[in-house]
């Protein structure tokens, strides 16, 4: 068994010189994050999007590798696993302090490349269109509507065809109910890793696919 970590709240860090600030929400987590880097961003949203990931903490403390010592950009607990994920732009800090280091010896170190994230591009975006309308709708998608939608698509089932079946509702609220479920992992959109979402976008629910739901 892998050492425990529970880490909550991120190491500050100062916005750098001429950097881009990134806001986002994290239903995860809910609260707010705080990004300087285009990669962090996109890393989080695999983060969030993943139904495996159990929790997280962004700039969760230092962390030597290869023979520096860099702020890891995540710390990511699954139900059997954690690890620590250090991004190719990861901040390098020779000098940090000694209550923001992380004995890292017990856990996976995961190093992410630029190629990773472009790999990940179409899913990335298609989450960024996503994960907002989820947010925006929090607490006013019922459960029955949720449970209802989940029955729907026993079967592949388009987005069409899901805001028609339910056209008596309010469609963004059909919608998010959608997307909520596919953040849950309930359903599966494989088309999205390739696609852009559409009304064309096939949705089903995740015990019918025919693969486990991938990140």
């Amino acid at each position: 068994m892998e050492n425990s970590l529970h880490i909550e709240q991120p190491v500050p860090l100062a916005r750098p010189r001429g950097a881009h600030r990134f806001e986002v929400f994290s239903l995860k987590l809910n609260r707010r994050l705080t990004f300087y880097q285009r990669s962090a961003l996109e890393q989080w949203v695999l983060i969030e999007a993943d139904p495996a990931v159990i929790t997280f903490c962004e700039r969760p403390g230092f962390v030597q590798s290869d023979g520096q010592q860099y702020l890891a950009d995540f710390w990511v607990r699954y139900v059997d696993r954690q690890e620590l994920v250090l991004l190719s732009d990861s901040v390098v800090d020779a000098a940090a302090k000694t209550d923001a280091k992380l004995d890292a010896t017990a856990l996976t170190v995961r190093s992410v490349k630029p190629a990773d994230l472009v790999a990940s591009r179409t899913w990335i975006e298609n989450w960024q269109r996503m994960l907002p309308c989820i947010v925006a709708t929090r607490g006013l998608t019922l459960p029955s509507l949720v449970n209802a939608i989940e029955r729907f698509v026993a079967r592949p089932r388009q987005l069409l065809a899901i805001e028609r079946e339910f056209s008596t509702g309010d469609p963004i609220l059909v919608r998010a109910a959608v997307f909520g479920l596919l953040h849950s992992g309930r359903v599966c959109a494989q088309g999205l890793r390739t696609d852009g979402l559409s009304l064309l976008t096939e949705f089903v629910a995740a015990e019918k696919s025919h693969e486990p739901p991938k990140t």
